[in-house]
């Protein structure tokens, strides 16, 4: 690339060439949040994936497992737990539940599982601007104790 072609680029695609860690097709503001808990943190480089990734204005956050303690019937108990911490990650990336666009949640038995995940969904998530949402049945999940991993879209705040 010569001083003529540097010089006609605009000044976000020179800073985006000067970026060392800037990957084609990313922005400068694109990150990756891992864990901070060393245990969950090995996990996430073992299995080669962030708690949540942000591109551009987007937050993309990986499945949080909802999961049932020994001795607990209360589905409700599982499903909280996992909100708690799918609103830590979109704090942590800068949004809230009002900024989510997309839900997807994966049940290990999908007609026991939905009222209890749709009473917690209610108490975070509130009208008008509900956001999409799809429920899919499946097998299993890691760990062997989950009921439901639930993927969550959002988009940052302007």
């Amino acid at each position: 690339m010569n001083t003529r072609t540097l010089l006609a680029l605009p000044w976000t695609a020179l800073a985006l060439l000067a970026s060392p860690t800037s990957h084609a097709g990313e922005r400068p503001d694109d990150r990756a949040i891992m864990a901070t808990d060393p245990a969950e943190l090995k996990f996430q480089q073992d299995w080669g994936y962030a708690g949540a990734r942000i591109a551009g204005d987007m937050v993309y956050l990986s499945g949080v497992v909802a999961g049932v303690r020994d001795g607990e019937t209360d589905l409700r108990l599982g499903y909280t737990r996992a909100f708690e911490r799918i609103g830590a990650l979109l704090h942590e990336a800068g949004a809230s539940w009002n900024d989510v666009v997309d839900i997807t949640s994966f049940h290990t038995d999908l007609t026991t599982q939905m009222p209890a995940i749709v009473a917690v969904k209610n108490t975070y998530i509130k009208p008008p601007l509900l956001p999409a949402w799809t429920a899919i049945q499946v097998a299993r999940l890691i760990p062997t104790n989950g009921i439901t991993e639930i993927k969550v879209v959002a988009r940052l705040p302007k």
